[in-house]
C-alpha cells in the first residue's frame, strides 16, 4: 500500500480463497475472498431491459460499485457485453439481424453508445476508464500479446479501469485465422488468465448454477460451490441466452472450467444489482463459487 491507501501494481499477490466453518454442528458457509486483481464480466441481459431499453440503473450501480472498489486500491477490469443490444436500442430495432455485416454495423453503433454511457456514469464518481477492444488473435501472437498486456498493466498501475469488449467489427473466423472469442464469457476468462486475476465475477440474469433449469423446474436447487466442471455439469446447463446477447449457461461453465484448470476462482451471480459484488468480496453466500477444493483450504 502507498500513503493514500491504494495498492501499487504488483505489490499484492493474494490468491482468492474461502473455507467452511461449523458452529454447533450446523455448517455455515463462510467465504474468505482475498482478491486484489479482479475481472468483472457483465452480460447483455443485465444492461438491457427485456423490452430492449437500456438499463440506466445498472450502468449507474456498476459504475458506483467499481469506483468504490477502485478507491480501495483494487485493480479492476470490466468485460462488458451489450454493444449489439445498445445498437438495437439506438436504431429502434426490435430484432437482432442475422446477416453478419448488419450485426457488425450494429456493434459499431452500440459500442460507441455503450462507452458514452459508461463514461457519463464513471465520470460522476470521478473514476477514469479506458476502452480496450480485442480479437482472439491478439493473444495468439507474442508481440501483439505483449503490447496489449503492457496496456493493461499501465492502466491498472494508474488506477484506470479498462472496459473490454470484443472488436465485433473486425472479428470473423477464417480457416487459418481465428479472431472471435465466441462470447464474452470466454473473453472474460481469457482476460482474467492473461492479466493474472485473482478472481473472475460473472454477473448474469440468473442467481447462479442450478441442478436443473430454474426457468422450467420450480424446485431447482442453487448449487453454492462447484469444485470441478465435467460432462455432468454441462448436461445440466441449458442453451443460449437472450435475444440481445450470445451467452448462456454452457458458455459460463466453459469460463468456469478455464478458471478451475488454472487454479483461479470464479463467482457466478445475479447482476440485477451490481452492488452484489460487495457481498461477494465480503464473503456472503451469494451466487455460485467455482473453486478447487485444494485452493479453498489454502
Amino acid at each position: 500500500m502507498n500513503e493514500n491507501g491504494t495498492a501499487r501494481c504488483g505489490c499484492l499477490n493474494f490468491k482468492a480463497g474461502f473455507f467452511y466453518t461449523k458452529i454447533w454442528g450446523e455448517q455455515m458457509d463462510k467465504r474468505i475472498i482475498n482478491a486484489n486483481r479482479i475481472v468483472v464480466k457483465v452480460g447483455t441481459s443485465s444492461l438491457i431491459h427485456p423490452n430492449g431499453a437500456v438499463n440506466l440503473k445498472t450502468f449507474d450501480e456498476l459504475a458506483y460499485t467499481l469506483s468504490a472498489l477502485n478507491n480501495q486500491g483494487k485493480q479492476l477490469v470490466l468485460v462488458s457485453s451489450g454493444a449489439i443490444g445498445v445498437g438495437l436500442n439506438k436504431m429502434h430495432l426490435k430484432k437482432r439481424p442475422t446477416e453478419i455485416g448488419a450485426q457488425q454495423a450494429l456493434a459499431a453503433i452500440g459500442q460507441s453508445e455503450l462507452m458514452t454511457l459508461f463514461t457519463q456514469r464513471f465520470d460522476h464518481y470521478l473514476t477514469d476508464i479506458a476502452q480496450v477492444l480485442l480479437t482472439h488473435d491478439i493473444f495468439d501472437y507474442p508481440k501483439s500479446n505483449q503490447f496489449v498486456m503492457n496496456t493493461f498493466n499501465c492502466l491498472l498501475r494508474d488506477n484506470v479501469i479498462p472496459i473490454v469488449n470484443e472488436n465485433d467489427t473486425v472479428a470473423t473466423d477464417e480457416l487459418d485465422h481465428k479472431t472471435t472469442f465466441g462470447d464474452n464469457d470466454q473473453l472474460s476468462a481469457i482476460v482474467a488468465s492473461h492479466v493474472d486475476a485473482d478472481l473472475l465475477i460473472v454477473l448474469s440474469d440468473v442467481d447462479g448454477f442450478y441442478d436443473q433449469n430454474p426457468n422450467k423446474v420450480a424446485d431447482a436447487n442453487l448449487i453454492r460451490t462447484v469444485s470441478h466442471v465435467d460432462e455432468n455439469e454441462f448436461g445440466v446447463a441449458g442453451g443460449t441466452g437472450s435475444r440481445f446477447g450470445t451467452g448462456g449457461m454452457q458458455t459460463k461453465l466453459l469460463a468456469a472450467k478455464r478458471m478451475l484448470d488454472e487454479d483461479r476462482i470464479m463467482v457466478l451471480a445475479n447482476g440485477a444489482d451490481p452492488r452484489i459484488i460487495f457481498k461477494i468480496l465480503a464473503g456472503k453466500d451469494v451466487g455460485t463459487i467455482f473453486q478447487k477444493e485444494s485452493v479453498a483450504h489454502e
